[in-house]
């Protein structure tokens, strides 16, 4: 879904999607879903995203599921954090929130 909204959002805005996974893991599912305006990062090697914006899983070695949208100033306007690994974030709201900070 991020992939298709972000062909339409301007051009200063990144879409980045940072796993666990290991690099040719992400290209290999990049590839066959057809992924190829979100930007997607490994934080495999020292889980350094993880444990910077506190959402890595240190028992499971994984990611919480969440969005966090930065403005060009690095000022973080939107974060969510997902409780349940198997739910999904709140897209929608998300691109609500994102289209409020781009016009």
């Amino acid at each position: 879904m991020f992939n298709t909204e972000a062909a339409r959002l301007p051009a200063d805005v990144t879409v980045l999607n940072i796993s666990m996974d290991l690099p040719f893991a992400i290209s290999r599912f990049c590839t066959s879903a057809g992924i190829d305006k979100v930007k997607a990062l490994s934080d495999h090697r020292d889980a350094s995203f993880g444990n910077g914006y506190g959402v890595l899983i240190r028992e499971l070695r994984l990611l919480a599921r969440s969005i966090f949208i930065i403005d060009k100033d690095d000022v973080i306007r939107y974060i969510e954090i997902v409780p349940e690994l198997s739910n999904e974030p709140d897209y929608e709201k998300a691109l609500g929130a994102l289209k409020k900070i781009t016009g």
